[in-house]
This record gives C-alpha cells, structure tokens and sequence, in this order.
C-alpha cells in the first residue's frame, strides 16, 4: 500500500489522549493492515486490529471464531473511527458486519479503496 497522508484522512486527534482508530477488513489482507496500522500509529494514533489471521494461515476452531467476532465488535466500540481495508473494493460477510455495526454506534467510516482513490487524485 503507496503511503498515504494518515493526517489528512482522519479528524486531529483529541488534546486529552490519540485518536483510537480500529482497522476491519478481510484477515487476507494481513499484510496491507499491518502497513496500514505502521502508517496510523505514526501519525499519532492508537490502533486497534485484527490479530489472527485465519486466511493467512492461522487456525481457528469453530469455537474460537464467534468469540473473535465479538472481540472486534468491541474493538470498534473503543474506537473513534474504523478504517477499512479494503484493497481492489473487496468486503467480505464479516467486515460487511463490522461496517454494519460500526455505522449502527455512529462512527466514522473510511475505506481505503476511497481513500486512496481520492489521496491519488489530489497528487
């Protein structure tokens, strides 16, 4: 992922503590969140993402994999805003869920496929 300005794409942080942003998207996409959480957390802000990677490789039991929907949920709940990564447009069924549940508390939404469309418009 081209480095894109984080500072610009999300609100300044707050004087009392960094901007929380928490990162959804297709656990296939592990290497295009993990730059994307480098790029956020240097522009001053506490990340919060996915952590097993199931299509990568990682394995999850069937138990397992409800608890870590809702750990995310929660995720997004701590968060000021969700950035979703999103490379070539591609949403899944549980990131689908994620956005769904993120717009249903009121938070911020921004989609890397959006967002680097229009960062690589303004160059």
């Amino acid at each position: 992922m081209a480095d894109l300005n984080m500072v610009e794409i999300f609100e300044p942080t707050r004087e009392d503590r960094p901007q929380i942003i928490c990162i959804c998207g297709s656990t296939r996409f592990r290497d295009e969140m993990a730059d994307a959480n480098r790029q956020l957390t240097l522009a001053g802000r506490i990340v919060l993402a996915p952590a097993v990677f199931q299509h990568r490789g990682d394995v999850i039991t069937g138990e397992q994999k409800p608890v870590l929907d809702e750990l995310h949920l929660r995720k997004i709940d701590l968060a000021d805003a969700v950035f979703v990564v999103d490379p070539g447009g591609y949403i899944g069924e549980s990131t689908t869920r994620e956005i769904g549940y993120a717009r249903s508390t009121g938070k911020p939404i921004f989609r890397l496929s959006v967002v680097r469309d229009r960062y690589t418009e303004r160059r």
